[in-house]
């Protein structure tokens, strides 16, 4: 009897569609680099993975905007998806399709999709009155704009008075079954935080929301009423199920739903929730399908403790940042410094001081320093030994036994920083054990079988910490492990988990008997702090 090959699991994530209003900022990359390490993390773990990204193309605030330059919406469009596009590649992000809603497949998907609720009873065509913020493409009511009529997320563009008839979609009917949704799966909106944001929100009783425009030429017509344009959440929701869509696959609902629906995780800003974790799943339930498994919303950023805008002058670029400092250094900062979740802050002197305290001091002085030992005290072989050589009390190996089991957790919690700090642990007791056992002394003492199990269990260390970070800082944990003899390139991923099993590589104590060294050569370069003059 043949024995049955198991199918991996399948895991399919998304980013928002990001709004093109204009180019890419720091928080549209931190919520990419967090979707690239989940990715990497269930790549690793040889998970199938489909990571999903891409951009929201349609609506009143794109066509003005194209409009100030002079441009036709769709070159406006084009320009900015170039930008996204180049920083991704700039951050080392994976991404496996890129949906834009304005490709014709997703004016089909849209159309299947507005028909379906349509037929089941949920649009209805009404009057709409009131306060409409074209910066976030929603009418606002009058308590929640500031005293000079300005929306407080956009303090410099006053709301719009509108009085026109729109084509609404019957939220309030799903009321009962969403608050139903939260109440048997608390963990659909992640975290605690944003769960309690959604349900003191719906406590209030839910409204039922306009789904079209009139006068705008830029985006979906109507498929009942071509004199109305579909409203730009309504089709950019979708977008999520137009790019699951094979390249050639004709773009029907049933197609692009057969293989990777639902989305098992939308990571999305804590600005866009509501259009998520409510709006979203009364479509889906109106249209008879099956619910994403959860949302998880992330916190703001600040720089230096204030908000960020361009009227204050502090915006942070994302392009300057990593073309300064590189891209896993980004990523390490961000992804070890805040609490996914939370609101977190950016301080460039913090940032330089943790990246060279942790990347150059830590790791890469540890892995340079036992590597160069290791050249002069074990003719640059690993020494012929296995972790089972090493007591059950011996430092390094206490820690790293249960390292892996920890930093999973971290990665399948979202809790980075702890895997991070956990990681670090291991990395600075490493150094704190070669600085006590001081093998250059006990080689002169002629100790061979000491020294070489002294730099054994550090360079163990030093391998399962940069297998474990691999998913943060894939450049430097290939760096690392081929430094330490393997043939490794963690940025190709397709076949990681047979190349390096995770099963295997997770865990203490697998580096192999006589295997070969390079020489010793920096991983990360100590960097400068900014100095008062060019902050």
């Amino acid at each position: 009897m043949t024995a049955q090959i198991t199918k991996p699991k399948k895991f399919a994530l998304t980013t928002p569609l990001y709004y093109v209003n204009g180019v890419p900022h720091i928080g549209s990359a931190y919520t990419t680099i967090i979707a690239d390490v989940i990715a990497r993390y269930k790549r690793l773990i040889g998970e199938d993975v489909l990571f999903i990204t891409g951009t929201d193309e349609h609506g009143q605030k794109i066509q003005r905007t194209a409009e100030e330059k002079g441009l036709l919406p769709q070159d406006h469009c084009d320009q900015i998806v170039a930008s996204f596009e180049a920083l991704w590649q700039k951050l080392d992000i994976q991404y496996d399709r890129f949906s834009r809603t304005t490709a014709p497949r997703h004016q089909a998907i849209v159309k299947e999709f507005f028909e379906r609720v349509w037929d089941n009873g949920d649009i209805y065509l009404a009057q709409q009155q009131g306060w409409y913020c074209v910066q976030c493409e929603e009418f606002k009511e009058k308590r929640e704009l500031l005293e000079d009529g300005c929306c407080p997320l956009h303090p410099n563009k006053k709301a719009e008075w509108r009085d026109e008839e729109n084509y609404f979609f019957k939220l309030s009917k799903y009321q009962s079954k969403l608050e139903e949704l939260y109440k048997n799966n608390p963990q659909f909106i992640e975290p605690e935080s944003r769960r309690n944001e959604i349900l003191n929100f719906i406590n209030q009783g839910l409204q039922d929301f306009s789904i079209s425009r009139v006068n705008l030429a830029w985006g979906f017509p109507i498929p009942t009423d071509p004199d109305h344009t579909i409203y730009v959440w309504f089709d950019a929701l979708l977008g999520y199920v137009t790019a699951l869509l094979d390249p050639e696959e004709e773009p029907t609902l049933n197609n692009a739903l057969s293989d990777w629906w639902p989305i098992n995780l939308h990571l999305i800003g804590k600005d866009i929730l509501r259009f998520h974790a409510i709006y979203w799943p009364a479509m889906l339930m109106s249209a008879k399908l099956p619910l994403p498994q959860k949302i998880f919303g992330h916190g703001f950023l600040t720089k230096d403790g204030q908000k960020m805008g361009k009227s204050l002058g502090n915006t942070l670029d994302p392009f300057e940042l990593v073309d300064k400092y590189g891209a896993d250094a980004v990523r390490y900062y961000f992804l070890k410094e805040i609490e996914c979740g939370k609101d977190g802050d950016f301080n460039e002197t913090r940032f330089v001081n943790i990246l060279n305290a942790d990347l150059a001091n830590d790791l890469g002085n540890l892995l340079n320093r036992t590597l160069g030992m290791t050249q002069k005290y074990c003719q640059g072989s690993l020494p012929k030994m296995t972790a089972t050589e090493l007591p059950q009390e011996h430092s390094l190996k206490t820690i790293g036994l249960t390292l892996g089991e920890k930093v999973i957790n971290a990665y399948e919690t979202l809790k980075f920083n702890e895997g991070c700090e956990e990681i670090l642990t291991l990395i600075q007791a490493g150094n704190k054990f070669i600085d006590e056992q001081a093998p250059w002394r006990l080689f002169k003492e002629g100790k061979q079988a000491e020294v070489e199990k002294i730099l054994y269990g550090v360079l163990e260390s030093v391998r399962l910490a940069a297998y474990l970070l691999a998913p943060i800082i894939p450049n430097l944990s290939s760096k690392i492990y081929q430094q330490l003899g393997f043939s490794v390139d963690f940025n190709q991923s397709d076949r990681l988990n047979e190349v390096i099993p995770f099963a295997h590589h997770s865990q203490w104590g697998k580096l192999a008997v006589n295997q070969g060294l390079a020489k010793p050569q920096p991983i990360f370069a100590k960097l400068d702090l900014p100095s008062e003059d060019n902050p």
